[in-house]
């Protein structure tokens, strides 16, 4: 499965109502850290794509929902189960690293 861009509109049905545990990665073209995770982000899609969805969230293009779950650095990476954050992370990381960190949270 690959990764879903989500918008500030979309965020309420796509994530919050969402069936399965959803993490959303909060980026911005210009950010250098997350360009860098972003294959690892894909290559978790295609591994957990049964039990996970991974949705992007421009900063830039979204700023609603971003200020709302307190956003300060990028990348930020919130995982959601059941509407609500059951963890976070800021920075960029490894992917063995961010994979053992959702697999902690699913």
């Amino acid at each position: 499965m690959s990764t879903v861009n989500v918008s500030d509109e979309e965020f309420e049905a796509s994530v919050l109502k969402s069936e399965t545990p959803v993490l959303v990665d909060f980026w911005a073209e210009w950010c250098g850290p997350c360009k860098m995770i972003a294959p690892a982000l894909q290559e978790i899609a295609d591994e957990m794509g049964d039990r996970l969805t991974i949705a992007k969230m421009n900063v830039d293009d979204n700023p609603q929902t971003p200020v709302k779950y307190g956003v300060r650095g990028i990348p930020m990476l919130m995982l959601f189960k059941n509407g609500q954050v059951a963890g976070t992370k800021i920075g960029a990381m490894p992917k063995a690293q961010l994979s053992q960190w959702v697999e902690s949270l699913l």
